[in-house]
């Protein structure tokens, strides 16, 4: 167990996975700094900290961007460990890998340039499940830490691929780092959970979109969920082991088919979902509307998929123990009503 005065930087305060990276910390009783690309957010950030934990001091706040070196000596001044959780902001052009993958890779490697500058000791950083998808020929059922997406598989979305190669040059960067920084990633699946913040929702915008009634029905998806607090749980538990470095750690918890997210919601939430649909949406369709609609195009590879992803590493190594996917999916709908956003 590492020494709780130290100093812990959090990447992407205002962020889904970043704000309960914040609360976990101060729970643990580290001291926090965050960086925000807009200073003018402080208050927001910390008043939704403050449902969950009394920061007191130990919560600063530095201005920095990933997409430039403005602000990273200030942030990494005195730090001794980095949780880097933000991504860098895209267009909505999701067909372009170049989207995603230039502000991405270049994010990492500046956060890790300034973080090997500042002598800090560990850095975890937030890759994706996406940076281990075996290809569509593949006769594994499981996929481990071990593989990695191809990066010219036609087969693979912009997104997918892309991850792969910003978390593949974060290593390579680190084979070229002659210094005593530990590197580990985390490459959580398909993250749900409560949100601290209404403007993270974005991410649960299935969940929400089903219990508006916005979605005529499920499609036949199934997605290996991981709970937010469960992935920052692991991404702590990396940040504090030795047995860490080096390595990568693929967080996941349950798989739940949408009929099954569906039904869970209607059978144990009734009063919240009275519009929600749980019949049965052919293929077809959904092909159909992944024609015109890049962000849907993504799923499209659920469908057949056949693997699972598996969490053994996490688990045998760092003690990992991740929530049902129940439980997720319910604490992540109870909380978009408290914060208004299923009206």
């Amino acid at each position: 167990m590492q020494n709780k005065n130290e100093t812990i930087l959090v990447t992407g305060g205002t962020g889904f996975v970043g704000s309960w990276a914040i609360v976990a910390l101060l729970q643990q009783g580290y001291r926090v700094k965050t960086t925000l690309r807009n200073l003018e957010k402080i208050p927001m950030v910390q008043a939704a900290i403050a449902t969950k934990v009394d920061a007191g001091d130990r919560l600063s706040f530095v201005k920095a961007d990933l997409i430039s070196d403005a602000g990273w000596v200030e942030a990494m001044a005195g730090v001794d460990r980095v949780l880097h959780v933000a991504s860098p902001m895209h267009t909505a052009d999701s067909a372009d890998i170049q989207t995603f993958l230039g502000p991405q890779r270049d994010g990492d490697e500046r956060v890790l340039r300034f973080a090997a500058a500042a002598n800090v000791k560990h850095v975890v950083i937030t890759s994706a499940a996406a940076a281990a998808k075996p290809d569509d020929n593949s006769t594994n059922q499981h996929s481990d830490e071990t593989v990695w997406t191809k990066p010219n598989d036609p087969v693979q979305n912009p997104y997918q691929r892309s991850k792969a190669l910003a978390e593949k040059a974060a290593w390579a960067w680190m084979k070229d780092y002659d210094g005593p920084m530990q590197l580990s990633t985390v490459l959580p699946t398909a993250v749900f959970g409560p949100v601290l913040m209404p403007q993270n929702n974005s991410s649960q915008q299935l969940i929400t979109r089903m219990i508006k009634g916005q979605v005529p029905g499920v499609f036949n998806l199934g997605f290996d969920i991981v709970d937010v607090r469960d992935l920052v749980a692991l991404e702590i538990l990396a940040m504090q082991s030795d047995q860490a470095a080096n390595q990568r750690y693929l967080a996941v918890g349950d798989h739940m088919s949408m009929k099954a997210i569906a039904q869970t919601l209607k059978n144990q939430l009734p009063d919240l979902t009275p519009k929600l649909h749980i019949r049965t949406i052919p293929n077809w369709v959904l092909r159909l509307i992944s024609r015109f609609n890049a962000n849907v195009a993504v799923f499209i590879g659920l469908l057949n998929r056949t693997f699972r992803y598996t969490s053994a590493k996490a688990k045998n190594q760092l003690n990992w123990q991740p929530r049902p996917a129940e439980t997720t999916i319910i604490d992540a709908a109870k909380q978009m009503s408290a914060l208004g956003l299923l009206d």
